[in-house]
């Protein structure tokens, strides 16, 4: 399951600021998407990964990534960082 890699991943960014500008720096990995959350926030990180090569990858729910990167709030996004 995808919230494998963000569990096991050492380095995650949450939240649609914080991914946005790891992208940018091309230091995003892979970026996590929930499938629920509201696409006004998410469409445009996901066109920027688009440009940038970044695969996304969709989850179901904002619950569960937030849980995955180990928040007590729904994630819309999360990114796996190499750093």
């Amino acid at each position: 399951m995808s919230y494998d890699k963000v569990k096991q991943a050492e380095n995650i960014r949450v939240g649609t600021k914080k991914v946005t500008k790891t992208v940018e720096q091309g230091k995003a990995v892979e970026v996590f998407v929930s499938k629920d959350a509201d696409p006004r926030l998410t469409i445009n990180l996901v066109t920027l990964c688009m440009q940038k090569g970044v695969p996304v990858t969709y989850v179901d729910s904002m619950k569960m990534l937030g849980k995955a990167c180990g928040i007590e709030v729904g994630a819309a996004v999360a990114a796996v960082v190499n750093e």
